[in-house]
């Protein structure tokens, strides 16, 4: 008998390519076949409410106290170099404009992928691996209308509110570190908090958690869809999940910045 020939490294690359493409093919379909069922019916409101509990509420005391300490430490890191300039009354503008720009949406969206997007992709992983989704599709329920569709709405919807909690409980935060450690006046840091922050600012802080709330929950259901393998498989995809989500916010996040300056400059 022959030995079968070892594959080539240009083979390999290639197979490899092949199964990328159509892993985001297979994604792209996904994300459409999610949207598409958001405008026909049977639509599942009470799965999408349980959704926006778990996703929303569940997601609230990590991101507020997350948020705080971020806004904190914010004012610890320029106080020193507001000091040297005698500017510490622009305190107000770095931690409101960094927070409603940048760290509010970014800091936000990693924290609800590594907290939803893993159990995301590890419930429904299991329950491939229990046949529940065959079942479904048995039954003639169609697993993405009722399991994809209410998390992808659910995400999309909540992110957007915890952005706003953790922006305004991080000015708290920049506020209480500032009024003790610069002995700035409460009335001078919000009004130049306030002031600050321009309609292009807001539009930016509430844009980016709608596009980063649709990945972190699609690519969570994707991942958890694909599950093979048994339990080991769904830990794998419980992983994959969070690592390749947060990658995706962080790569989407600098072409979406860069978009949205170029719209509000």
């Amino acid at each position: 008998m022959h030995e079968a020939a070892e594959p080539s490294p240009l083979s390999a690359i290639a197979e490899q390519v092949k199964r990328r493409v159509f892993a985001v093919q297979d994604y792209s379909l996904l994300c459409f076949r999610a949207m598409s069922n958001i405008f026909s019916t049977p639509r599942y409101l009470t799965e999408t409410l349980d959704q926006m509990d778990v996703i929303g509420v569940g997601s609230l005391p990590i991101v507020m106290l997350t948020g705080f300490f971020i806004g904190a430490v914010m004012v610890l890191q320029t106080s020193s170099q507001f000091e040297r300039f005698g500017q510490t009354a622009l305190t107000g503008d770095v931690v409101a404009i960094a927070l409603v720009r940048e760290l509010g949406p970014s800091i936000s969206a990693l924290l609800v992928a590594g907290r939803n997007s893993s159990g995301i992709a590890s419930e429904i992983g299991s329950m491939v691996v229990t046949e529940q989704v065959d079942a479904m599709r048995a039954m003639g329920t169609d697993p993405i209308r009722k399991l994809v569709t209410p998390r992808v709405v659910a995400s999309t919807l909540m992110l957007p509110l915890l952005t706003a909690v953790a922006d305004f409980i991080g000015l708290v935060g920049g506020f209480i570190v500032s009024n003790f450690e610069l002995r700035l006046n409460p009335v001078q840091y919000w009004t130049r908090a306030v002031d600050a922050l321009a309609f292009g600012d807001l539009m930016q802080g509430l844009a980016k958690p709608l596009i980063f709330g649709f990945i972190l929950s699609t690519v969570g259901c994707y991942q958890g869809l694909r599950v093979r393998g048994g339990t080991q498989g769904v830990g794998r995809a419980t992983t994959e999940a969070v690592v390749v989500a947060s990658v995706l916010i962080l790569v989407v996040n600098f072409f979406l910045t860069r978009f949205l300056l170029w719209i509000f400059r």
